[in-house]
């Protein structure tokens, strides 16, 4: 009876241990079937106009390269460009004379 009770158990363990084998093999694949269709998207829809599908050109604009479209004349900012154009321009000498009056310093 011992050994009928060994062997169960033995089975058992070599289901579940085939199970988690499985499942992360299933896990794997799904990251990797994520991971391609993430970069065929990317490729499909990089430097497109989200508006009309058109390609995007980028433009310098203050420093910035912006993404215009000439087509629907659409313009496209990356993160934290529209941060960087809000930004007063703040350089040269007169400035630094204002700046000066009005008791401001540049960090």
């Amino acid at each position: 009876m011992t050994d009928h009770k060994t062997s169960r158990l033995e089975d058992e363990y070599f289901v579940r241990e085939d199970a988690e084998k499985k499942r992360k093999l299933a896990l794997q694949v799904q990251k990797e079937t994520e991971a391609a269709e993430l970069k065929r998207l990317k490729a499909l829809h990089h430097m497109r106009c989200p508006k009309c599908g058109l390609g995007l050109q980028e433009v310098k604009y203050q420093g910035i390269d912006v993404d215009v479209c000439f087509a629907c004349h659409g313009i496209f900012l990356d993160r934290g460009e529209l941060e960087q154009l809000a930004r007063p321009e703040k350089s040269g000498v007169m400035d630094a004379i204002l700046n000066w009056f009005k008791g401001e310093t540049k960090p």
